[in-house]
């Protein structure tokens, strides 16, 4: 049997993999490992809320999530279902209950469950229960059965938590210093734990003394110090603990020195102290450098004082650390090394969300108790308990995107452009850089991304490289707890680190025997030492390919010269990717394996299990040789790569010929692929969406990659197939604009529908007023004028199926008026106000749904959605798959278009200049391999590295009787001539992008102004002006128009006339009972004359009138307009 494997059998794999994982598993994973463990963690992290009054408190027990419901206001709770929660802009959550027991005078009460709020459902997870629905039953309440989840239904939008990228917490990261200053090099560690992160700082001076700072403490605390103060005394105790080096313990004398004056644990907790509580009395001082300590020092290892000597020995190993950097026995870490770096998903987040909320809600519960015990209530906790805390603080921080930690942005808006988008955006990656700094390094592709990060897909422009994209194998480690691993490692034989010291300080073993072993460091933690790192680092890949230990620990051996470190990691956010594993050369997966595979008698995850695929992290790859091809195995490989197509993220994944592009276009493409029309989802007649593109007839590209199957592309297609020829023709595709065949549009292609969505609630205010959906009436404040209600029925609504055009109401509205002063001046009818909702100014369209409904709080909620076909015309925007973007120049009729010798006419014409300079070859090769899918009927694979070699294409299309080269004999539409040369024909799959003029043409002649400075607003959406900038009046002065600049400038935009007084200068007005003009200071006295000035330089003087500047206008003497001799 040979070993190799052929692509179709590694296909198998992959097609197993995602059968069992899916393409948003890790918002899953995460989401699911928060409402199993994390919740429960974060109520035992609390355990019971205290009180100020002795023998009362409560004690917290179990969580439990209910399903999925709504609390109607008057009809109780009821189950819901997602769609529902989008039809009504209800939120999709379910109630806690926690399970409470009192404690009142030392005795407990009976447990009782209290209900203390609401958590939102990540669709698609354990709690949800459509995750257990049957494709039918899917279909039955309204969802696409094909829709992935990961997100969350807030007030009716869906909302996704994008994952965050971050350094990783609680590692020893060492640097060197900045140059220029008298800091040499520097080790940081964010210790991150429930709830809080504390950045610690090493720095080790010219001087070579090592300091320390953190944020509880002001300045810098000297090391020997605080090792002191964490319980290590004596300088030998301190110096093994750093190293059993010599030449490292050498550097540790200018440090030892420093803190010599300090020589018990009391001295340098009160050194600590003295920065903290300044003037109080030494117990104080050292008491509150102890919280201090526990608290606030590393607080990832422990925050009680029996961890201050893991603390010492972490600190320690930090110190080592830099002074190896020093001795030039290690390089800087690399924070852009996949190593280093941690994705926080959805559950982590959330999990930091809950832990805030329900801090708030203990505090606030905490009050209630005391209060009410204080007033000598009986405790009913069922009263005290206020859930709406903890539901308003997670729904708010879902609704807005503002995190705990000052995190914007972290929660936004589903993509719905089409289903690439939406599957693209639940796996988007966002590092927490400030896009502002040139931060190079961190946007540079690095080689740990190879299968974890996405090459191609990343916006241009300031986020470029920050934002990122999954690989399409890329997983993300839920993260085991690290307690098990350390038990395992200390079973296999590794030292712990304060045995290995005592052996060299009491038991007088040679230190340089133990200088020959490994460092076993566990989540950058040194927990102890092992002979060989690299037995080590061999058993525990065993035990993990056995099965006794978890496939989420992964392990690192790093030799060099001079270090010798073994690395286990186990903790959450690792991108981990899988491999197949390789044993004297040979694949432990074999043709029966995938013959299993196939047949569905195993699945991918037993493959895992059987030890045979394994999951390996950033720092675990260090150590693996990888093949690329099973053909290029050899004894000394470790791993065979699954799928190399699989280093592509989703939108990438359907480019065909990829790897013969010019790297950028691939970029492009990435990006267009989230704007192109298509099927978005297969219930949007249900859904009501605020904006929604559909494609009428949307087709399978006939030039596919394999990947297209699975991300499920194939069945929600956003595009169509095109004929397409490469010709110069009337000058009308320049500059990248295409010539479209008009009678193609004509018989229907790329057609699409445009759907908005009007909606208004009638709500309810303050003082028993009350918003009422009706037909206005003629005399309510701000009423438009009949025509514009003509379309609404009865109840104020308009009904399906009616034209509609820019200013026609649609959903009729009357508000009570928004300060209660105007109630008292009119009479109530007149003080009511038009807050109707009316069609978009440049819209137009035909009501497609009327939907009335009622919100929770019981609010009558009318939507309108209008519909508007989209039928491609000059300037819309269009786009192939490998990003030769470009507008229609032009539609031709047929009859002018050029034709083959076989009578085909272009469906579209590109210019020949958009290639050569582009190299997009991948374009020309799928025009070549679409012509032969058309001829043969067969589907082509282009999947990058994989294809079918395009020669081969070639030869076929020669049999069909075309030339291999895709040209052909074309004659001239409009003449019947010969075209000199012979012109290129194919098929591109092309995609409609919704940038359409329909939606941005723009012009105006009259319109509203600002209420300011009376100047036109701006923008198309208010209906404003065009503006003519300085740059514009510039030319017009260079041509020395100045009439035109004049009327442009003043008479069309902002022209006032004010009377100024001749003597003072100062603007006055018209007294309506005297009939005259009026002088602020002079009164009636002088005489004022009308002046024509800009309205805003009128603002301008009023407004340094407030500042108490006094700006008077002189007047010049009149000039008569009869004066001129006729000149004027």
């Amino acid at each position: 049997m040979s070993s190799n494997l052929s692509i179709d059998e590694k296909w198998k794999v992959i097609e197993a993999y995602f059968k069992s994982k899916g393409l948003v598993r890790q918002h899953l994973d995460s989401y699911n490992d928060f409402v199993r463990n994390k919740l429960q963690e974060i109520i035992d992290e609390q355990g019971e809320i205290p009180t100020e009054i002795p023998g009362l408190k409560v004690r917290l027990g179990k969580i439990r999530i209910g399903k999925p419901r709504v609390r109607e206001s008057d009809r109780g709770e009821r189950e819901i279902s997602p769609m529902e929660a989008r039809l009504r802009n209800l939120t999709y959550a379910a109630p806690l209950w926690l399970t409470m027991i009192p404690v009142e005078n030392n005795i407990e009460a009976e447990p009782e469950e209290v209900y203390i709020g609401d958590l939102p459902i990540m669709l698609k997870s354990a709690i949800d229960p459509i995750s257990q629905y049957t494709l039918d039953k899917l279909i039955e309440i309204g969802e696409d059965p094909k829709d992935p989840g990961g997100y969350f239904i807030v007030n009716g939008s869906e909302r996704v938590i994008v994952t965050q990228e971050d350094l990783a917490p609680n590692r020893v990261l060492v640097d060197t210093g900045k140059t220029g200053s008298n800091i040499t090099h520097t080790a940081k560690i964010i210790s991150s734990t429930a709830g809080y992160r504390v950045p610690v700082t090493i720095e080790r001076l010219k001087d070579g003394t090592f300091h320390v700072s953190f944020p509880a403490v002001p300045g810098k605390i000297p090391f020997v110090i605080l090792m002191r103060a964490l319980g290590i005394l004596t300088d030998r105790d301190i110096v093994y603990a750093v190293s059993l080096d010599p030449e490292i313990q050498n550097e540790l004398f200018p440090s030892l020195e420093q803190a010599s004056s300090i020589a018990n644990v009391d001295d340098a907790l009160d050194f600590i102290g003295s920065r903290v509580a300044i003037g109080q009395k030494r117990e104080n001082r050292i008491e509150k450098a102890q919280q201090i300590i526990d608290k606030y020092f590393l607080p990832h290892l422990g925050t009680s004082a029996d961890d201050r000597r893991k603390k010492a020995y972490y600190l320690a190993y930090a110190i080592s650390k830099v002074i190896e950097l020093y001795l030039g026995r290690r390089e800087p870490d690399d924070k852009d090394h996949y190593a280093n770096k941690r994705l926080r998903l959805a559950g982590d987040l959330f999990a930091s969300l809950f832990r805030v909320a329900f801090k708030a809600f203990v505090k606030d519960l905490t009050y209630q108790l005391e209060k009410s015990k204080v007033r000598g209530r009986k405790l009913a906790l069922k009263a005290l308990v206020r859930p709406d805390i903890v539901t308003e603080r997670i729904r708010h921080a879902l609704a807005t995107g503002n995190w705990v930690g000052g995190r914007t942005g972290v929660s936004q808006l589903l993509d719905r452009t089409n289903w690439l988008s939406m599957l693209s955006h639940l796996r988007r990656v966002i590092s927490s850089l400030a896009r502002g700094q040139p931060n190079f390094e961190a946007r540079d592709l690095h080689g740990t991304q190879w299968g974890r990060m996405c090459p191609f897909e990343t916006p241009e422009g300031p986020n470029s490289g920050l934002v990122k994209n999954l690989a399409l194998m890329a997983q993300i480690a839920v993260g085991i707890n690290e307690r098990i691993v350390e038990k395992t490692l200390y079973e296999m034989g590794v030292v712990p680190v304060e045995e290995v010291i005592r052996r060299v300080t009491e038991g007088g073993e040679d230190q340089n025997e133990y200088l020959k072993w490994s460092k076993v460091i566990l989540n950058g933690r040194l927990v102890g030492y092992y002979r060989d790192g690299e037995e080590l680092a061999k058993k525990i890949r065993e035990r993990r390919r056995n099965g006794e230990i978890s496939d989420e620990v992964n392990v690192g051996h790093i030799v060099t010269d001079f270090i010798n470190e073994v690395h286990v990691n186990c903790d959450s956010g690792r991108v981990r990717r899988p491999l197949i594993i390789v044993s004297n050369g040979n694949p432990l997966v074999t043709r029966e394996d995938i013959e299993k595979l196939d047949s569905g008698s195993i699945t991918f995850d037993d493959l895992v299990r059987q030890g045979k695929i394994e999951y390996l992290d950033a720092e675990e790859e260090e150590n693996a040789y990888v093949a690329l091809e099973p053909s290029d195995l050899t004894p000394e490989h470790t791993h065979l790569e699954i799928w190399s197509p699989a280093i592509l993220g989703i939108t990438a994944s359907i480019i065909p010929y990829p790897e013969h592009n010019q790297s950028p276009r691939n970029t492009y493409q990435s990006a267009m692929a989230k704007q192109a029309l298509g099927l978005y989802a297969a219930n949007y007649q249900l859904r009501t969406d605020t904006r929604a593109h559909l494609l009428h007839y949307p087709q399978r590209p006939l030039v596919q990659t394999r990947a297209l199957d699975i991300i499920g592309y194939t069945n929600r297609p956003a595009g169509n197939n095109a004929i397409l020829a490469v010709i110069s023709f009337t000058g009308y595709n320049m500059e990248d604009s295409i010539i479209m065949n008009r009678s193609s549009v004509e018989r229907g292609m790329y057609r699409s529908t445009f759907f908005r969505l009007y909606s208004t609630e009638e709500v309810k205010y303050p003082g028993g007023q009350e918003d009422k959906i009706v037909m206005p009436e003629p005399g309510v404040r701000g009423y438009k004028g009949k025509e514009y209600y003509r379309l609404l029925e009865d109840n104020g609504v308009v009904s399906p199926e009616v034209e509609v055009k820019g200013g026609d109401v649609l959903i009729g509205k009357v508000s009570p008026p928004r300060f209660l002063q105007e109630f008292k001046e009119l009479s109530p009818e007149q003080a009511k106000r038009d807050t109707s909702i009316v069609t978009r100014h440049g819209e137009m369209g035909i009501v497609d749904l009327v939907l009335i409904t009622e919100t929770a709080e019981g609010n009558k909620l009318v939507k309108v959605r209008v519909r508007d076909l989209r039928i491609p015309s000059i300037g819309d925007k269009f786009a192939s798959r490998h990003g030769q973007k470009g507008v229609i120049g032009m539609l031709i009729p047929q009859v002018d278009m050029p034709y083959t010798v076989k009578g085909v006419v272009p469906d579209v014409i590109l210019n020949p200049h958009a290639l050569p300079s582009r190299m997009t070859l991948g374009q020309i090769m799928e025009g070549i391999a679409g012509k032969y899918a058309a001829l043969s009927g067969n589907i082509v694979d282009a999947t990058p590295f994989y294809k079918t070699p395009i020669e081969q294409l070639q030869n076929e299309i020669l049999k069909y009787g075309y030339l291999p080269d895709a040209t052909e004999v074309t004659y001239d539409g409009r003449t019947g001539q010969k075209i000199k040369s012979r012109i290129y024909f194919g098929v591109v799959y092309y995609q409609k992008l919704h940038h359409m003029v329909a939606d941005k043409i723009h012009a105006r002649a009259r319109g509203p102004v600002q209420i300011l400075t009376r100047q036109p607003t701006e923008g198309r959406a208010r209906e404003g002006g065009l503006r003519f900038g300085e740059m514009e009046r510039d030319c017009l002065i260079g041509f020395g128009t100045a009439m035109l600049l004049k009327d442009r400038l003043l008479d069309n935009s902002d022209r006032t006339t004010i009377y100024v007084c001749d003597q003072c200068g100062y603007i006055g007005w018209y007294d309506k009972n005297k009939n005259k003009y009026i002088c602020p200071i002079h009164g009636d006295k002088s005489n004022l004359f009308p002046v024509t000035v800009s309205y805003a330089f009128k603002l301008l003087i009023q407004e340094l009138m407030s500042m108490i500047i006094s700006p008077r206008l002189i007047l010049e003497d009149r000039v008569g307009l009869s004066g001129g001799k006729g000149n004027e």
